[in-house]
């Protein structure tokens, strides 16, 4: 279900070339923010001409922006690498 939601809000705010949201849960049994069933730790990897020109930090801003309202409901962790494409 986040998955899936987080593919769609990435997929129409940034149009990537290449996105891969990895639920990364069961790694984290036992950890902060752990809810069983998972779906708490994703791991976002993403290359999108929208991020040309962004640092790092701003990168991670602007998809935590489109991602809010997963973070405020049960996603505890997102691990990002997300790079531009040249």
């Amino acid at each position: 279900m986040y998955s899936e939601r987080i593919t769609k809000k990435l997929t129409d705010a940034f149009n990537p070339v290449e996105l891969k949201v990895i639920d990364e849960s069961e790694q984290h049994r036992g950890h902060g923010g752990y809810i069983e069933g998972g779906e708490t730790h994703f791991k976002v990897v993403m290359k999108s001409t929208a991020m040309n020109g962004l640092s790092r930090v701003a990168r991670q801003r602007a998809v935590y922006k489109v991602l809010k309202s997963e973070l405020d409901e049960r996603v505890h962790a997102l691990s990002l690498q997300i790079d531009g494409v040249t």
